[in-house]
């Protein structure tokens, strides 16, 4: 079984510009996030997924430097860049690792995996989001090929363009989906918050890397947990977006989820 890791990657994000290239542990969070992935014990290929945009030559220059191969692709369509990613191998299975979670462990990224490899004839789609119960920012989902040249065909909505999968998981009663839940039961997704995707979200994150980085050993969840339970002022600097993720915005929309799964934003 051949397996493509999709990690997309772009410096034009809205509310965080460059995100992507800012400093985690002396490095740009790509690099680490890369390194995280490439930590995982089952193999992969991977690809950095970026834009046709000259702002995102920097992307690619780095990839040059970690040996990663890099495709440019569509700025707004991720599922047209997803597709033309992998193409060019159509029998592999696309694994999709946002580049705003560079706090991904690596081993949830196998224990992902090892769900799907237990028995590939039984699912079109698996992910450890549909229900999420992980931390936000530890998002693996997995699509066999022709499943993502379905909804690359077939996807019309702007939301299921924009996110990849969701013409997938929305529509449980056409797709056979699974889902690895947290082993412990204890769902964490509304009240951790391990993505970037403002200032407040790189200070967490900058900080968890100053107290657990380690050149010899990637950090795991557990390493995290414990750390935010001995020094809760870390998970302090962004928990007032613990919750927040794009549902909001599509509520109307999706059929699978609902406005517990989804916090709005607090001004102020």
């Amino acid at each position: 079984m051949s397996f493509l890791v999709v990690v997309q990657a772009r410096m034009a994000s809205t509310r965080l510009p460059g995100k992507v290239m800012l400093p985690l542990a002396g490095a740009p969070s790509l690099r680490r996030i890369i390194e995280r992935i490439r930590a995982a014990r089952t193999p992969f290929e991977l690809v950095v997924a970026t834009t046709t945009g000259s702002e995102d030559d920097v992307i690619e220059e780095l990839c040059r430097h970690l040996d990663a191969r890099c495709f440019r692709g569509h700025k707004t369509d991720l599922l047209d860049r997803h597709y033309r990613a992998a193409s060019d191998t159509p029998g592999r299975v696309v694994v999709k690792v946002p580049s705003d979670c560079p706090l991904i462990d690596p081993g949830v990224l196998d224990r992902v995996l090892e769900a799907y490899i237990a028995d590939p004839d039984r699912y079109d789609y698996v992910s450890n989001l549909h229900p999420a119960s992980y931390p936000d920012g530890n998002d693996v989902e997995v699509v066999p090929f022709p499943i993502l040249e379905t909804a690359w065909r077939e996807a019309a909505r702007p939301h299921e363009r924009e996110h990849t999968t969701p013409f997938i998981w929305d529509q449980p009663e056409r797709f056979r989906l699974g889902n690895l839940a947290r082993e412990t039961g204890l769902d964490l997704s509304m009240t951790l918050r391990f993505t970037v995707d403002y200032p407040d979200d790189q200070a967490f994150v900058a900080e968890v890397y100053d107290a657990l980085w380690d050149p010899r050993r990637p950090f795991d969840l557990a390493d995290i947990l414990m750390l935010l339970e001995d020094q809760p002022e870390i998970m302090n600097l962004n928990s007032r977006y613990a919750g927040v993720n794009w549902y909001r915005h599509h509520l109307a929309e999706l059929r699978t989820v609902d406005a517990g799964q989804t916090r709005q934003l607090e001004h102020g």
